[in-house]
């Protein structure tokens, strides 16, 4: 008989229960009224937890950049330092499974941080919010860069983010989410593009 996982904290449910709000009803579904009801709370607990709307939205944001974080549980984990000889295999591997997930189990959080990033093209402080939790993501994909050979490994993983989120868009509310990508496709896609991104300047 597996162990029954605790309950999370209020907090952590309140920004669960707003990132999958946002995810099925968009931002304009997205009150403190709702996440009471949907997480089953007294009427008031969200609002006193995050008394405007500002601050709820940077709850669901910070929410899921805990999630997608590289330190995250769900998150694919890239061994320090990287196994020598090998360090592209293991780019490839981690950045295509990342992208399986965003697309598959991570998908409401997914389409969630779309609805908040282009909310934050209107909300100066919720951009300064997503830029800063997003500077870590960065981060991780320049260490990672420098241990392929990259050249100039933080414009190199600038280049990859943007990518990463052109497909994202593209398979999980564009043009192609009819279909999209399985795991297999994903990794000869990120084989492909990294080994076009390392080739140049070498």
């Amino acid at each position: 008989m597996k162990p029954e996982r605790p309950k999370p904290d209020r907090p952590t449910l309140i920004a669960d229960t707003a990132i999958a709000l946002i995810a099925e009803r968009g931002l304009r579904g997205l009150t403190h009224r709702a996440v009471d009801e949907a997480a089953g709370l007294p009427t008031g607990s969200t609002s006193n937890l995050a008394r405007t709307r500002a601050a709820l939205l940077e709850l669901a944001i910070t929410r899921i950049a805990e999630l997608e974080a590289p330190e995250a549980p769900e998150a694919p984990e890239a061994p320090t330092p990287l196994p020598p000889g090998q360090p592209r295999e293991l780019l490839t591997e981690l950045t295509s499974t990342a992208l399986h997930q965003a697309l598959t189990t991570g998908r409401t959080l997914t389409i969630a941080r779309f609805e908040l990033a282009l909310e934050a093209t209107r909300r100066p402080e919720l951009r300064a919010v997503y830029d800063k939790l997003g500077a870590g993501f960065l981060d991780f994909a320049a260490a990672l860069l420098a241990g392929c050979g990259s050249a100039a490994p933080d414009a190199d993983a600038r280049r990859l983010v943007r990518w990463c989120d052109g497909v994202l868009f593209n398979s999980a509310v564009g043009s192609g989410s009819e279909h999209p990508p399985g795991r297999e496709e994903l990794r000869a896609e990120v084989a492909r593009y990294l080994g076009a991104l390392l080739a140049v300047g070498h």
